[in-house]
């Protein structure tokens, strides 16, 4: 059985780290292996707690009296060189739980309401990013959005133009631009589902 023998933390910064594991393969032998985590110390690694508390929150929303436009950001990426469609997002502090945490990074990236739908929970769990890369989960809230569109309360490091989208132009989107995988997929949802999150509301 593969298993690791040691970690190094390899850098000290405050939103990411690196860590060397001292790797073992299943016939035994020993190799390094990296891995990116939001975790502040060795013992917060998911490797160490064995817990997946989400590391960060995405939002889909939909806007509009008919709920027929979905809410969108076109943010550049500096590991892309680029502009990324994704959903809101943001990272979940330690005394939040991931809808106050949806609520404030929506907030503050768009400038609009969110109130969070009930769903269940199978759809809502942390899920893992980048296995192979780094071990942070992100939750996912669903709900709809109102208010008025402002990017008064961004950071300075933020680029980003704030996109409410109908069917037409979500289509556009996924067949000519960049778009995070989690995004494209529940863009599929909105373009094909008549009824708003009708996938949430299946039997289970």
């Amino acid at each position: 059985m593969a298993d690791i023998a040691g970690v190094r933390r390899q850098t000290h910064n405050r939103f990411l780290n690196m860590y060397e594991l001292d790797a073992v393969t299943d016939s035994g032998r020993h190799f390094p292996y990296y891995v990116a985590s939001r975790a502040e110390s060795e013992e917060g690694l998911k490797l160490r707690t064995g817990v997946n508390r989400p590391d960060g929150v995405l939002i889909y929303a939909l806007y509009g009296e008919e709920h027929d436009r979905v809410v969108l950001i076109r943010q550049y990426r500096y590991p892309l060189g680029g502009y990324l469609y994704e959903f809101p997002a943001g990272l979940v502090e330690q005394e939040e739980d991931q809808r106050e945490a949806a609520i404030r990074e929506f907030h503050e990236e768009t400038g609009l309401t969110l109130t969070p739908l009930e769903a269940d929970p199978m759809y809502e769990a942390p899920r893992f990013t980048t296995a192979g890369l780094t071990d942070e989960s992100c939750a996912a809230v669903y709900g709809y959005a109102s208010g008025t569109v402002s990017d008064s309360f961004l950071e300075d490091a933020e680029d980003l133009q704030i996109v409410l989208a109908d069917r037409e132009e979500a289509r556009r989107i996924l067949r000519e631009e960049p778009v995070a995988i989690m995004c494209a997929y529940q863009l599929m949802h909105f373009i094909h589902d008549e009824k708003p999150f009708a996938f949430l509301q299946q039997d289970s």
